[in-house]
């Protein structure tokens, strides 16, 4: 209706102009008679007006989104003036006078000022800023700019400014001074020997350059003759060709022993085995709430039935009616005894009891683990949600980041962007782990790395070994002043050791900080990485990663084993991914949690039932081995048992009854019409 309203009026002044243009070139009306003539039929306010409604519709022809954000300054300024007024913004870094343009803005949004001064800088202003702007898209002394664009131009820089430190505010974590997330120098002082021997760095630190330039060295030599040899790994009129790995051959008698182990898993209700594995464990006494003893004495099951809502992502009231439960008692409950804090805790005791057990080790030692992210559908207008049509359609979602090991145990998740690189992340829950899991390796796909990723994971004293797609494109990096042969692939960068000696303990003090916990290893990257200008840190972390990098994919390509150990470890994610969208059947699987908070909630409560399923099934696997082994299962001769155990997985789920038990076989209690009695209405008080 407005868009046919807006058209009718301009039609109507567009028709309203041209007959006053007709009048004008009618040689018949004399000139001094013109006026008069025109004003006559079409009044002077008329006029304006059509001339307002036609102006308002002219565009320039290369219009961008800026020239509707203009018609959106009224809606800003409802809480702009409040928000320069109440937060001090401070500048850290500027090369142009933005200060003052800070100060102007912020007169005029608070009233102090009506109009621009003549000496407004102009020296920020960008060109796709200068079209609206400046009326013939010029920065030129005698055209001056327009205050409505130019206090938008400012806000969008003051936004962009924080985001890349450029501008920080004293009171925020997020947008704090940068140098306000390391260590101090004093303190780095105190803790830099212990935490180069918790690192393992060399009593000279820069040390560890020279042994990374060893390694180096003594990869490209056999790489070359790997490549000259003309076997899997090889090249092609120049290309490195990297054929995927064969499938892994799997013994028979390792199928039939998995075979054996699904058909005697006992059929299961999931809240039974919720129930069953707290009474192995205790995990529940890690969710506690405010209160020293729950007053509820139908506590407990009111807090399994609130895991399993959050953990399958069913609305409470839809469960509450399932199960028969007093609504308000499971909100309480959900409300005040489930946060990320204590599922991380009850977590956490899931981890380590599935690590005590001996199954397990033959999945693997705990050293290595992966990260990916799992991607679901969202509802309504929710902040972090974005658009992926690959993966939502016309819709929007965000992604749950899972972090798992390699005995399959999920030790870490978190609810992040769809549209942030998964590499941002890699590191937090990592850093975070507080389980029993030794980890020293780290796995994930190409989205999951980067040079800086590579370069703090090897200051942390990790081994960080991705995926990489298309590795034929990779850059790799000779080293200044050496004067090596390197293989014929795209050595291209070029870094020097002096440089990277000269400001190695700038390194270490980053690393520190991350270890120490002042700053979290993805708000010191997503910091970094918003840096427009070449910041002096983010180019060294980004050359020492580039050293770590071209080593690891030397020692990729020449080892097979270590594929193999990278791709089995993914492929574990992969089926866990599998396990938790079994679990994810609630709600059809769409996220309706607006704040951020309730997302994270989700996401830890989803981890605690995969993980109470892993626990399950690796308890009960034990018994069914242990009872094959009683009944004389036969083995091959030369078939050793950890053949056979390693490709047993604990994440089936065929035997899980996720929906609960409907009946058919009750009459319903019917009165004397052959219908249900019905409800009586809440009284309204």
């Amino acid at each position: 209706m407005y868009q046919k309203t807006l058209f009718k009026s301009q039609n109507e002044a567009m028709k309203t102009l041209s007959q006053a243009v007709s009048i004008i070139i009618n040689d018949t009306v004399t000139d001094e008679q013109l006026r008069a003539f025109i004003f006559e039929i079409y009044p002077k306010e008329m006029l304006r007006e059509a001339l307002l409604i036609t102006g308002s519709a002219l565009r320039p022809v290369r219009q961008t989104y800026l020239f509707y954000l203009n018609n959106y300054y009224a809606n800003l300024k409802q809480f702009t003036p409040n928000l320069l007024k109440t937060i001090d913004f401070q500048i850290a870094h500027s090369k142009d006078s933005f200060q003052d343009v800070l100060q102007i803005l912020i007169d005029i949004q608070t009233g102090k000022r009506r109009k621009l001064p003549d000496d407004a800088p102009v020296d920020f202003i960008t060109p796709s800023w200068n079209k609206l702007i400046f009326e013939n898209d010029q920065q030129q002394p005698e055209i001056f700019p327009q205050r409505q664009p130019y206090e938008l131009c400012a806000l969008s820089n003051l936004r962009d400014r924080l985001r890349s430190g450029d501008v920080f505010v004293d009171i925020s974590r997020k947008y704090a001074d940068f140098n306000s997330f390391l260590l101090s120098n004093s303190q780095w002082e105190l803790q830099r020997q212990d935490f180069c021997n918790q690192m393992s760095i060399p009593f000279l630190p820069t040390e560890r350059i020279d042994q990374r330039l060893q390694e180096l060295e003594s990869l490209l030599k056999p790489l070359d003759e790997l490549l000259n040899a003309g076997g899997e790994i090889r090249l092609e009129e120049g290309i490195l060709v990297v054929p995927a790995l064969p499938a892994e051959d799997i013994p028979l008698s390792a199928k039939a022993l998995r075979e054996q182990i699904n058909q005697r898993l006992p059929k299961v209700n999931i809240t039974d085995m919720i129930k069953e594995v707290d009474a192995w464990i205790n995990f529940s006494k890690h969710l506690h709430g405010l209160e020293n003893e729950p007053r509820n004495q139908e506590h407990q099951p009111l807090l399994y039935a609130a895991v399993f809502a959050a953990g399958c992502n069913i609305p409470l009231s839809d469960l509450a009616r399932s199960c028969e439960l007093d609504y308000q008692s499971l909100w309480w409950t959900s409300n005040n005894y489930l946060s990320e804090d204590n599922l991380k805790k009850a977590n956490d005791t899931l981890v380590n009891f599935h690590y005590q057990q001996w199954l397990s080790g033959y999945w693997g030692g705990g050293t290595l683990s992966s990260s990916d992210g799992q991607r679901f559908p969202t509802s309504g207008k929710i902040r972090n949600a974005k658009a992926l049509p690959n993966y939502f359609g016309y819709g929007k979602g965000i992604t749950f980041y899972t972090h798992t090991s390699d005995q399959y145990s999920q030790y870490g998740s978190r609810s992040i962007s769809s549209t942030e690189r998964d590499a941002t992340y890699v590191l937090d829950e990592i850093i975070g782990n507080e389980t029993d899991l030794p980890i020293l390796e780290h796995t994930t796909d190409t989205a999951g790395y980067s040079d800086l990723i590579f370069a703090l994971f090897d200051l942390l004293g990790m081994d960080f070994c991705p995926r990489i797609r298309d590795i034929k494109d990779q850059r790799l990096c000779k080293i200044k002043d050496k004067e090596w042969e390197y293989p014929a692939l795209k050595f291209t960068g070029r870094v020097n050791p002096d440089y990277l000696k000269h400001h190695f303990d700038e390194l270490l003090k980053v690393a520190a900080s991350i270890k120490s916990g002042r700053v979290t290893a993805s708000l010191l990257i997503s910091k970094l990485q918003s840096y427009p200008r070449q910041n002096n840190l983010m180019y060294v972390l980004q050359a020492y990663g580039q050293l770590i990098k071209t080593n690891f994919i030397l020692k990729y390509l020449l080892s097979m084993p270590l594929r193999r150990k990278i791709n089995t470890q993914l492929i574990k994610g992969e089926q866990l991914h599998n396990l938790r969208l079994y679990l994810w059947f609630g709600s059809d699987g769409i996220i309706r949690r607006k704040q951020e908070e309730q997302q994270q909630k989700v996401v830890r409560s989803l981890n605690l039932m995969t993980n109470i399923i892993l626990v399950w099934n690796t308890v009960y696997q034990q018994e069914i081995i242990k009872q094959l082994h009683q009944e004389g299962y036969a083995v091959d001769e030369n078939d050793r048992p950890a053949t056979r155990f390693e490709f047993i997985s604990p994440a089936p789920f065929e035997h899980i009854n996720r929906l609960g038990k409907y009946s058919f076989n009750t009459n319903p209690d019917l009165g004397d019409n052959g219908l249900r009695p019905l409800r009586k209405p809440k009284l309204n008080t």
